[in-house]
Order: structure tokens, then sequence, then C-alpha cells
């Protein structure tokens, strides 16, 4: 009998740890993370109101991967993705730069927006996949910078 309440002791103490411990999806998320600073970019969680006209909204808070710009003057502009391998801009027209929707199309389903400022180029994704899409994304945000 006192080993039973030895043990359900320890098992009260002990219990909180487990939840301390992060999930699987975590776990693979951070390695996500840590690859691509590997890689050269930067990865933040970035709060962002998405256009209504979208045909899924995605989440308030979404992973923001990035690089800087090298270029002096560049080009700005925003595109979001309607349906897979369809890229628009805010006035939901079509991305016509072909050199532009040629990287743009290979990126995966999952990127929801990707805007070039004068300082950055940035990409906002889901994080689902392995690090052959993250290869892919670095890629062409290094052909884009």
């Amino acid at each position: 009998m006192t080993a039973w309440i030895v043990l359900s002791i320890i098992a009260v103490v002990l219990s909180p740890l487990v939840w301390l411990r992060p999930s699987r999806s975590q776990s693979g998320r951070m390695a996500m993370r840590m690859e691509a600073r590997r890689m050269g970019l930067a990865m933040q969680l970035i709060p962002q109101e998405w256009p209504h006209w979208l045909p899924v909204e995605p989440p308030g808070t979404c992973a923001q991967y990035h690089r800087p710009r090298a270029s002096r003057e560049p080009e700005t502009w925003v595109y979001w993705q309607m349906a897979p391998g369809v890229w628009v801009n805010q006035w939901r027209e079509a991305c016509d730069d072909w050199r532009l929707l040629s990287q743009l199309q290979t990126l995966p389903a999952d990127v929801y927006k990707v805007e070039a400022g004068k300082q950055l180029i940035a990409l906002y994704w889901a994080e689902r996949g392995d690090v052959q899409v993250l290869q892919r994304i670095a890629s062409v945000l290094k052909a884009l910078a």
C-alpha cells in the first residue's frame, strides 16, 4: 500500500513536466526553423491582416521567412497565392512578370504571400513540408533578393 502512495505522489509531482515537453509538430517546426537559419534565412512570427478576398483565410499569426535584399534601388511588390500557382496583387490582377512568376510557381501551395520591400524579401508560409520544401523556398528568396 505504501508503494502505491509513493508512486502516486511521484506521478502527481512529475505530471506538469510532461506538459512542458513540446509536441511532435512543435519539435518539427523548431527543427525546420533551425535549418532555415543555417541556410541564411531569418524567421519570425508576424500578426497579419489578410485580404478579405482570399478563398481560405490564413492564420492570424503567420511564420515569416525573410532575407535581406542586395540591390540598391529594388522594386517593391506584394503577391498573394489565390490557388496553387496562381499569384495576384492587391487588385487581384495576375502576376505578369514572367521572371517573377516562374520563381513564384515553384513555391508550395501553403505559401500565402510573398512581398519585396526596399530592405528585405519576405515569404509567409504555413511551415508544412520537409527540408526539400525549405530548400526550394530558400532558393526562391535568394533568386528574388
